[in-house]
């Protein structure tokens, strides 16, 4: 666990020593582009929320419940499940 937290601080301090480095007029310009894309990003998930929750209906669709396999049941399944009850209880 040591390694890993002291490899992502040493990439942590490499990144900050990059951004570091860069000139600020440079720096300011990367910061708008990364907010202009996380604002976009954000619009477009909002739209697609809007727009998801507009076509819906407000009605609730209730069908018989088949059971989880449509197989028939052998004398071993039978039996299964009745030692399985049993357990439960």
């Amino acid at each position: 666990m040591k390694r890993i937290r002291d490899k992502i601080e040493y990439y942590a301090l490499k990144a900050d020593n990059c951004w570091k480095i860069l000139p600020a007029k440079r720096q300011r310009l990367f910061t708008k582009l990364f907010f202009g894309g996380y604002a976009l990003l954000t619009l477009l998930v909002m739209v697609s929320i809007c727009v998801s929750t507009v076509h819906r209906n407000n009605e609730i669709s209730i069908n018989h419940i088949d059971g989880i396999s449509k197989k028939p049941q052998t004398k071993d399944t039978i039996q299964a499940d009745k030692t399985n009850s049993l357990i439960k209880k």
